[in-house]
């Protein structure tokens, strides 16, 4: 999954109105409000999950084949892969910004131990069910986390996941609501580090800036946060190293439905992917964070930058 994003964007939070990673009630969810459908049935239908990172991806994948002539109709803000990933395997869903590792190891193959860019990828052209297929992988990649403070690091001298193992039981760590039951989450943690935290805060996947809070107010001693969060530069955060991978290779990968895009849109989604890279993601979520820009206009600004715009 991903997660979760910022102190400083409790507006964006507001902006997004982000749902609980179940997907809401059917009164706000995009995948039962015919509003945003366009009715002619000829769109090709991009989504995202509920965090700010995600949309902001879908906004690129919906304007850079907005720009190629395709129509394209924006259902955004969905749920956690939970919810949405069987939508794009049945094709109400048709485009989808996924990171290929947790789309791998929680959706396809749990049992999963790929780690690297090509082995992922390899085993989901394998594995994914007929009906989809993964696109060209970007290098830009947004991975999971588990983030302290630097007081906190200092304190008990921690470096690696491997370090939490004599103090782990005594704290909280904070995350998404799905992170309790993923292999790259508390299982393997567990598994993996044999670490085990006391006790599990669980978030719903737009509450960065609370998560973000707890941790600095030492609520939670430990949180799972992404790798572009501005906020681990800005507040001196921790990224404490996975020297075992347990969290895989995340690259941005455009999953489609076979059946729903041609040539030119597959061009386009492959064209975004090879220009992305990881410093695009935190420069543009830094834009939606701190300066409070609009997604669209964030989108637009690096698709015309790069090439891509009409």
């Amino acid at each position: 999954m991903r997660g979760i994003y910022r102190g400083a964007a409790l507006g964006l939070v507001a902006v997004f109105s982000l749902a609980a990673c179940g997907g809401g009630d059917s009164d706000s969810n995009p995948l039962t409000d015919s509003s945003k459908d366009s009715g002619d049935g000829k769109s090709l239908v991009v989504g995202s999950a509920n965090f700010p990172e995600n949309q902001l991806l879908a906004e690129i994948y919906a304007e850079a084949l907005e720009a190629k002539g395709l129509k394209v109709t924006r259902k955004f803000d969905i749920g956690a892969r939970e919810v949405y990933y069987d939508q794009v395997v049945k094709g109400g869903i048709q485009v989808f910004p996924e990171y290929n590792g947790a789309l791998l190891a929680t959706a396809v193959d749990k049992t999963s131990t790929a780690t690297g860019t090509e082995k992922i990828n390899a085993e989901l052209k394998k594995k994914l069910p007929s009906s989809v297929e993964i696109l060209d992988s970007a290098e830009a990649q947004d991975k999971d986390s588990v983030t302290v403070t630097a007081a906190t690091a200092k304190k008990y001298d921690l470096k690696t996941l491997a370090d939490l193992k004599p103090v782990a039981g005594k704290w909280t760590i904070g995350a998404g609501s799905e992170f309790k039951t993923r292999t790259q989450g508390w299982v393997g943690l567990k598994k993996t580090y044999g670490v085990e935290f006391g006790k599990f805060q669980p978030l719903d996947a737009g509450a960065q800036s609370t998560l973000l809070k707890l941790l600095n107010s030492n609520k939670v001693q430990a949180a799972n946060i992404y790798t572009t969060d501005p906020a681990i530069v800005e507040d001196k955060l921790v990224v404490l190293e996975d020297p075992k991978n347990l969290f895989s290779s995340q690259n941005v990968t455009p999953l489609v439905h076979k059946s729903a895009l041609d040539d030119t849109g597959k061009a386009a989604l492959n064209a975004v992917s090879a220009k992305l890279t990881t410093q695009d993601l935190l420069d543009m979520m830094k834009k939606l964070v701190n300066d409070k820009e609009d997604a669209a206009t964030v989108a637009k600004e690096w698709l015309t930058k790069a090439g891509l715009a009409s």
